[in-house]
């Protein structure tokens, strides 16, 4: 793989061939996983933190509706010493996995076979009479891994090429879609000829940071995990009866159980971070204080905030409503909840984020803003054919419910909003259609 200012050439081999095919590109996204080839080779460093906790997950196939009756949930934790660890019941009735902590001392990785595996899947059911199937298992080291930099030249690197860390939390998804969402557009505009090559350096700058921060929470969520376990008076007993004995005398200590029940409580970011999957802010320097945390943001660098919206247009299923606004042809479906009424169901069809164009920017504004006044930015964004949505609270959307939204957008207030959901730009009473013009330009760096 070389480059050169204007071009990417690599080789990609068909795995499933071995055929070589030689590629060139004006741009490269690396999403080729922790042990990233293309990172190795760009001989980008990584910020890293090993431990000496080794885990072990167990794919197995099983019909748990049995067992757990009417308490359906994702995750089920076993405490019982044979299995202590956690079952996620991807689907109950079928694909699970379950995943503890190995006492490499005890029992090494390399010991493990499928009847040990089968010895811990029985265990952490609780029942001999539920058939299952091991289909493989896997140990890992509980660690975290942060590229230096997710970009060299016109290459980046993207999802666990970028940034890999422990399952605790299950970030790690969710961290490398949100990558691909903030480089896409730009590179888009770069290729179109609307935005400079330098919009592309944000990706760095404002990626990094979260992906950081959602790694040193996984890992902050596995030790959680580890001090709830060892609050039970388990944790590196081998004699079975005897961990057993420990758990009940430790749930039987008034100061004891104190501790377990806060080492519960304590498991609320493993499960309960909404604020670090929506609440982040391109350009904050300081991680958010407590991940379950979140509060709706509107300030530049912030995700949009949702909330539900009324179309005031019959014919939402038409190219265009109002000016420049094209909506999603179909309306969210939540019947699916069934705690919701019909009522609340039909309120729940549209979305502030339904407003953003994927492919352009939209500008949401308050009841009492002037339209006018943005006449040198919507010529502007023709002239260059950059796609511009313009709503207008009351006139083009109501809100279903008095929320925060009100209070942002009341005395002629709006938001200026990149393709990627964020927001640019806070819009006063006193903002000028040149005031937006200029910021949007300054981001695209032309």
């Amino acid at each position: 793989m070389n480059q050169t200012e204007h071009e990417v050439r690599a080789t990609i081999e068909d795995r499933a061939t071995g055929q070589l095919h030689q590629i060139a590109s004006r741009h490269l996204i690396a999403c080729d996983g922790r042990k990233s080839k293309v990172r190795e080779l760009l001989g980008i460093e990584s910020e890293s933190e090993d431990s000496d906790q080794t885990m072990m997950t167990i794919h197995f196939n099983a019909n748990l509706r049995p067992v757990v009756g009417d308490r359906v949930g994702m995750l089920y934790w076993v405490m019982d010493p044979i299995a202590a660890g956690f079952i996620i019941g991807y689907d109950l009735d079928g694909t699970q996995v379950h995943i503890s902590q190995v006492d490499v001392k005890q029992n090494p990785v390399e010991t493990w076979t499928e009847e040990l595996c089968r010895a811990k899947i029985r265990g952490a059911i609780g029942k001999d009479d539920v058939p299952f199937d091991i289909l493989s298992f896997r140990p890992w080291v509980f660690r975290r891994q942060v590229a230096r930099t997710f970009q060299e030249g016109n290459i980046f690197l993207a999802g666990d090429a970028a940034h890999s860390f422990p399952p605790t939390g299950g970030l790690g998804l969710n961290c490398g879609l949100a990558d691909v969402h903030n480089l896409a557009y730009k590179i888009a505009l770069v290729h179109r000829e609307i935005a400079s090559p330098a919009i592309l350096s944000t990706y760095t700058s404002e990626r990094r940071n979260v992906a950081d921060s959602y790694s040193k929470q996984s890992v902050k969520n596995g030790k959680e995990i580890f001090a709830l376990l060892q609050s039970l008076k388990t944790a590196g007993v081998e004699d079975v009866a005897q961990a057993r004995k420990n758990m009940r005398d430790a749930l039987a200590d008034p100061d004891q159980h104190a501790n377990v029940i806060a080492g519960i409580e304590g498991q609320r970011e493993h499960f309960d971070n909404l604020e670090l999957h929506i609440g982040y802010v391109y350009g904050a320097i300081k991680p958010p204080p407590h991940a379950s945390h979140y509060s709706p943001k509107f300030v530049p660098g912030a995700r949009l905030p949702h909330a539900w919206v009324k179309i005031l247009n019959s014919s939402v299923s038409s190219e265009k409503v109002g000016k420049h606004n094209a909506l999603p042809r179909e309306p969210v479906d939540v019947s699916y909840v069934k705690e919701l009424s019909k009522k609340e169901v039909e309120s729940c069809q549209w979305s502030t984020l339904d407003l953003c164009g994927p492919d352009s920017w939209t500008l949401i504004l308050g009841r009492d803003q002037l339209l006018p006044r943005l006449s040198s930015l919507e010529n502007h964004c023709d002239s260059i054919g950059l796609g511009l949505n313009v709503w207008r609270l009351g006139g083009d959307f109501e809100l279903t419910k008095k929320n925060v939204f009100e209070d942002e957008l009341s005395n002629g207030g709006g938001i200026l909003i990149r393709p990627d959901q964020h927001i640019i730009m806070r819009v006063t009473s006193h903002t000028t259609g040149d005031d937006m013009l200029k910021e949007l330009r300054g981001h695209l760096g032309v």
